[in-house]
């Protein structure tokens, strides 16, 4: 029996007007199922309860929650203990503190929209009703899902007992645990430890919830404790399982002579990899042609992984469970064993890999003529990083060239020979090439900018650690000229493989960035004029481009910029061609990253399956098969999940580095430059412009006067100089406290 089907026709019985609620056996009656396809139905029930479609409600009796006033979603709590639902379509409804429950963080909730003129105001009688997903309220009713059973936190004694805080500070309750001497967990907890707490099942709001210590960390707020914090919190992996292991261990060190039957030999063209200083896997590379007719072919070769990944097997299981790769500061968890990752999938200086090949003629304006594919074998003439290819774009002395290294704060990884031992010819050659690409490169970027695509480059910071693990050293880096480089040419080739298979109807993982809310819009556009920005509607494109344009050149660009994302849609993944709104693109996909993102993985299949369709000269060997829409459906929504989780996992990681870093410099007089972002009435919040931490002053830090805010609530005036501080401004300041706990940083402005 198909399942999928069998839901459908569940939800269209409990939505028909004649339908009154009923049990299970009348459901199964109404739809004529056969006894023997029963435990498939209750298995449907179950599973459509579970993800908030239908409600099971007083005497065992099921309904759709839309014709109860329902909505489920996940429940995303701010520190101020309010919260909003976030539904599958990505709308969010509010939830004020008094309404959330017994919910936690990431819960899967039901909820009832609530008449938001009834809201939840105190002394006042609340009153329900049923009302569209577009009203502003709504009351957690129940737990649908728990996100997590367990949290991490650090034990303290408090007179007779003992309580775990939560690292999280969107956990706002003490966890009550027994005396940590009878926990078992190894070595015997003491008060300063990071712990590990299995959670019981919480019911009641009033009562703190309890749990039992599993596991100790070591000390709290260490590198290490809280590495594994994380990995704990977000259920990273850091070992691959055995069968996965036994698996690598079958496929060969290098490419063989097997391997490159039915391929396109490329291993003499010259084909450049331009990457991070500190990247281990290389899974892209570029090569450069200038054809007759003023012709010119770029070719984009991407790790071949699906040559050694084959489906249902242990590799392929566990790179789908993971979904993708988790950067943390200072490590990475890969999707791939290291043994592809870093070896035989990736396209290091010199050796012999396999590809799949996306070659893109454009004209002299830039306009792509054909595109073509092959699997293909290359063999890379030179890995470059970042800071290399931006020199031979910037300077025309090869001494210079030679002489640029990566940092010494960077691991680096496989990099090949240095820049010194080639001769002039080929430092020369790669100059050309360079300069060349970027010339092409920098036509396609304009062009997709006049089209309305929009520039969204923000600057990293990188966080460097000492012996210890501790936070040393930040730096940021710009999106400068040789990331947009690959950067286009990356985005061509994404584009055409998704075109191509759309036009074939070849089922694909599409990448999607859906339009954002009206409602969203207009309170950025509220934001950006307290910082001199005036911009009309928003909801047309043009005046958004315009609009990023302001915000680009405006000294807190990096701020605005922030604020400008959150206020769009998360892109994601989907088995559907929805377009990506920020890009401007019909047909997009993720197609050049398959050592770290599984959704690559899952277009190099489909692209297999089209060139066997189209009978390709280089089509793989055996039958590919066309991919299923309905696992598609599945993988896209899984994928979109781990993607969310890793960005989570490694946000939360800069920060705890972060915070090591500033508690380092708190009491000292060390200033850091920052621009004022928001006020209130007792401070104002601040980002660093080096490091981009966020952090907040307060007012009784501002000894030269009494200062006061403004009606408009956007200015800081002292009561006797008249001084005025407002957002925009950029100022000194010091680290005044570090609160390790609630995750804060409390800066003080600097003297002088």
């Amino acid at each position: 029996m198909n399942r999928e089907l069998l839901a459908l026709n569940i939800l269209s019985l409990l939505k028909s007007k004649n339908y009154a609620p009923s049990n299970l056996a009348g459901i199964a009656a109404a739809l004529k199922l056969p006894r023997k396809d029963f435990p498939i139905f209750r298995d449907v029930i179950e599973k459509m309860v579970k993800d908030g479609t239908l409600a099971h409600v007083k005497g065992d009796r099921y309904c759709a929650t839309k014709d109860l006033g329902l909505v489920a979603g996940t429940i995303e709590f701010r520190q101020s203990g309010a919260a909003s639902i976030r539904l599958e379509n990505g709308e969010a409804i509010s939830v004020r503190r008094e309404d959330t429950g017994v919910a936690l963080h990431g819960d899967k909730v039901l909820a009832r929209i609530l008449d938001e003129r009834f809201g939840a105001r105190r002394g006042r009688r609340r009153r329900e009703k049923e009302m569209p997903t577009s009203a502003k309220y709504a009351r957690v009713i129940r737990i649908i899902e728990r996100k997590r059973t367990k949290i991490v936190g650090t034990l303290a004694r408090s007179m007779n007992f003992w309580r775990v805080v939560a690292d999280d500070p969107k956990f706002f309750y003490d966890v009550i645990v027994a005396d940590p001497k009878k926990s078992g967990a190894k070595p015997v907890p003491e008060e300063g430890d990071k712990v590990v707490v299995n959670l019981h099942d919480w019911t009641q709001k009033h009562i703190n919830p309890s749990g039992d210590i599993v596991e100790n960390l070591g000390r709290s707020h260490t590198p290490m404790s809280e590495y594994k914090a994380i990995l704990i919190k977000y259920a990273l992996e850091t070992q691959f399982p055995d069968e996965v292991l036994a698996e690598v261990k079958n496929l060969p060190e290098e490419v063989g002579p097997r391997d490159l039957d039915g391929r396109l030999d490329l291993r003499d063209e010259f084909v450049v990899t331009i990457d991070p200083s500190d990247a281990k896997d290389f899974d892209d590379a570029l090569s450069f042609k200038r054809l007759p007719d003023g012709i010119l072919e770029v070719g984009v070769h991407i790790a071949d992984v699906s040559y050694y990944v084959k489906p249902k097997t242990a590799l392929d299981k566990e790179a789908l469970n993971r979904g993708n790769s988790t950067y943390l500061v200072g490590t990475v968890l890969p999707m791939l064993p290291f043994e592809l990752s870093n070896g035989l999938c990736s396209l290091v200086e010199g050796k012999d890999r396999l590809v799949k090949s996306v070659f893109l003629r454009f004209d002299a304006s830039g306009d792509c003529k054909k595109v073509s594919f092959a699997n293909s074998v290359i063999r890379s003439s030179k890995r470059l990083t970042y800071e290399q290819a931006y020199a031979f774009l910037k300077e025309n002395d090869l001494n210079i060239i030679k002489a640029v290294r990566p940092p010494a704060e960077y691991a680096t990884g496989s990099t090949g020979k240095a820049l010194d031992e080639f001769d002039s010819a080929f430092l020369q050659k790669l100059r050309t090439t360079i300069r060349q690409m970027w010339s092409l490169a920098s036509a396609l970027r304009k062009k997709r900018m006049r089209k309305g695509s929009f520039d969204l480059e923000m600057p990293e910071v990188r966080i460097f650690c000492d012996k210890e693990g501790y936070a040393q050293k930040i730096v940021r880096k710009e999106n400068d000229e040789s990331h947009q480089l690959v950067e286009e040419f990356m985005l061509a080739a994404n584009e055409a493989v998704a075109r191509e298979l759309f036009e074939y109807r070849i089922p694909f993982i599409s990448r999607v960035h859906d339009e954002p809310d009206e409602e969203k819009l207009a309170d950025l556009r509220d934001y950006l004029e307290a910082f001199g920005i005036y911009c009309g509607d928003l909801t047309r494109r043009r005046e958004i481009v315009k609009t990023l344009a302001a915000i680009s050149a405006h000294p807190q660009s990096y701020v605005l910029k922030t604020q400008f994302l959150k206020s769009l849609k998360r892109a994601l993944y989907r088995a559907s061609a929805d377009g990506h709104f920020g890009l401007m693109k019909h047909y997009y996909a993720h197609f050049t990253s398959p050592i770290r993102r599984y959704a690559d993985f899952t277009v190099h299949r489909a692209l297999n399956f089209y060139m066997q369709k189209t009978r390709q000269p280089t089509a793989p060997k055996g039958r590919a098969s066309a991919p299923s829409q309905a696992i598609l459906d599945s993988v896209a929504n899984h994928i979109s999940k781990t993607e969310q989780n890793s960005t989570d996992a490694e946000r939360e990681s800069r920060k705890v580095k972060l915070l090591e870093f500033f508690e380092r410099k708190a009491g000292t007089k060390e200033s850091f430059e920052a621009f004022i972002t928001a006020m209130t009435s007792h401070g104002f919040f601040v980002e660093l412009v080096e490091s981009m931490a966020y952090g907040f002053v307060h007012t009784h830090t501002l000894h030269d006067d009494i200062y006061r805010l403004n009606a408009e609530g956007d200015v800081l005036r002292g009561r006797r100089t008249g001084k005025t501080l407002k957002v925009g401004d950029k100022i000194r300041v010091c680290v005044e406290s570090v609160d390790l706990f609630k995750r804060q940083i409390d800066f003080a402005k600097a003297e002088g």
